[in-house]
């Protein structure tokens, strides 16, 4: 069994074609992918909701001793996207566990 990490951003106006340029560089500066051995974020194609701007998935690993870094990293690269695209709702979660935001420190798995 596997666990993934799933998210989504939604808000009423669309992506313009600069945050959309502007999200995909940090996109890809933040997350440093591909790493060999590991799966890239899956980012899906069209809405699958009315108002979602980006949408995505990203398989982790099995064992603790690789889904831990993978994990730091995917959600490390979250806060870029958030931070790029203002005004957007977000939710993050890993399978049905959502994940807490925090302005400074980003999303986080809770103690």
């Amino acid at each position: 069994m596997s666990i993934s990490r799933y998210y989504q951003a939604s808000r009423t106006t669309a992506l313009t074609p600069t945050e959309i340029c502007r999200a995909a560089h940090r996109r890809r500066a933040s997350v440093g992918f591909p790493i060999p051995d590991k799966e890239s974020p899956f980012l899906y194609e069209g809405s699958i909701e009315p108002d979602s701007i980006v949408a995505g998935s990203t398989a982790m690993p099995l064992g603790l001793d690789r889904v831990m870094p993978m994990l730091e990293q995917v959600l490390g690269s979250v806060p870029e996207w958030r931070r790029t695209l203002p005004g957007a709702e977000w939710q993050v979660h890993l399978d049905d566990f959502d994940l807490p935001w925090d302005e400074s420190e980003g999303y986080f798995l809770p103690a």
